[in-house]
């Protein structure tokens, strides 16, 4: 195995902080990048999706559960298998408690391909509590290019979509894949992605900080149990 080299504390120290001046400017180059993510324009989803879940038939806009933001997972799992994609469920074993992003008036959802009466058991092995819906039979995952034909057959690929909602009118704002899932699932990592971001006052564009009701401070992150939506 070819391990790191060994060296004094010392001199460690110094390669840490050169390290540290690259680590700095990456910081401040996802920054913009976020906020440049931000500004990206957004569609209006005027098609009627029809999704199952655990309280029966749900639409879009039911999926928000009255929240302003939507984050979707587009999990792999074929109609007709018994689990779901293993990368996938690696995936959803790495999220937070959502408390933190429904208090930033997010709401987090699976959704796959299967019926719903195959995600339930799979659902309940894995131990999962998070809203997952069912799009089979819908045209979801192919119009949001998760599911692409080849040879004829449909082939899933995992994604991640955010939706914004003003009023009644759904928006969809962003959508990644393959790589572009790599380090996310932490609270922080999926409101980057949103439209509205972490909310918070230091975030360009401005004007949006304050857009779930409450104040934009960094003071907003509690103990899951505290907050009150």
């Amino acid at each position: 195995m070819a391990l790191p080299e060994i060296v004094s504390r010392e001199e460690w120290r110094r390669a840490r902080e050169e390290l540290l001046v690259e680590e700095k400017a990456l910081t401040r180059a996802r920054d913009a990048l976020n906020a440049q993510r931000r500004r990206l324009p957004m569609v209006e989803v005027d098609k009627e999706y029809v999704f199952e879940g655990g309280d029966g038939k749900a639409s879009l806009y039911d999926l928000f559960e009255g929240r302003h933001q939507l984050v979707v997972y587009h999990f792999v799992f074929a109609p007709a298998a018994d689990a779901g994609r293993r990368g996938c469920a690696a995936f959803l074993d790495q999220i937070g408690h959502l408390a933190h992003l429904h208090a930033r008036g997010t709401t987090f959802a699976a959704v796959s391909r299967a019926p719903y009466t195959r995600i339930l058991p799979f659902k309940a092995r894995m131990g999962w509590t998070l809203p997952w819906y069912s799009a089979n039979g819908e045209d979801f995952d192919r119009d949001f290019q998760v599911t692409r034909e080849h040879e004829g057959e449909p082939v899933d690929r995992p994604g991640l979509s955010c939706f914004l909602r003003d009023r009644d009118r759904v928006f969809h704002t962003y959508s990644t894949y393959g790589r572009g899932l790599d380090g996310l699932g932490s609270t922080t990592s999926l409101l980057d992605l949103t439209a509205l971001g972490r909310q918070e006052a230091w975030e360009a564009p401005t004007g949006r900080a304050s857009a779930c009701g409450a104040p934009a401070r960094s003071e907003r992150i509690r103990f899951h149990d505290e907050y009150d939506e």
